[in-house]
């Protein structure tokens, strides 16, 4: 169920979900820190909302490329699963996640201290779901959109070779 309001002609509804799972953000944490591609890039799960979930980033030059700018496929990783999560907030408590596509584009230099990345459903199905994500670099008082994403994500049932 998805209720939509409007505050002003000018900006995009506020999406309020219905999750189908009570205990989403628990199945949301869990999985996510089975991740281990989270853990090894320093990636951590800032907050889950029905429909929404934030990571966060801190620079490492291990993840650098040649300039010195945080990778491009490290801001995708991190945007995907952003988006996947999002997603994965909404759908019943024996389904499995995982991404069937999506595109990004990278809209300035990942250069800064901090990095956040948040994915958020735009429109849930009881098998693919669209979602958003944005990713943003900050040194502080500053703060810059670096990339955006658009991803379908599929629930997967009955798959006893994946986790949920």
């Amino acid at each position: 169920m998805v209720n939509t309001t409007k505050k002003d002609m000018n900006a995009p509804p506020t999406q309020i979900f219905e999750p189908r799972d009570p205990d989403f953000e628990s199945k949301v944490r869990k999985s996510f820190g089975l991740q281990k591609v989270m853990s090894t890039l320093g990636i951590d799960l800032s907050s889950v909302r029905a429909g929404e979930v934030a990571l966060r980033m801190t620079h490492d030059d291990a993840f650098t490329q040649q300039h010195g700018f945080i990778h491009a496929g490290v801001t995708t990783t991190a945007l995907d699963s952003a988006c996947a999560y999002a997603a994965f907030s909404l759908m019943p408590q024996d389904a499995a996640v995982l991404t069937v596509e999506f595109k990004t584009s990278l809209l300035a230099p990942a250069k800064g201290i901090e990095f956040h990345f948040c994915g958020q459903v735009l429109k849930p199905g009881k098998t693919l779901t669209y979602t958003q994500g944005y990713a943003w670099a900050s040194d502080g008082p500053h703060r810059v959109l670096v990339a955006s994403m658009t991803a379908t994500i599929m629930a997967l049932h009955g798959r006893s070779d994946l986790r949920l």
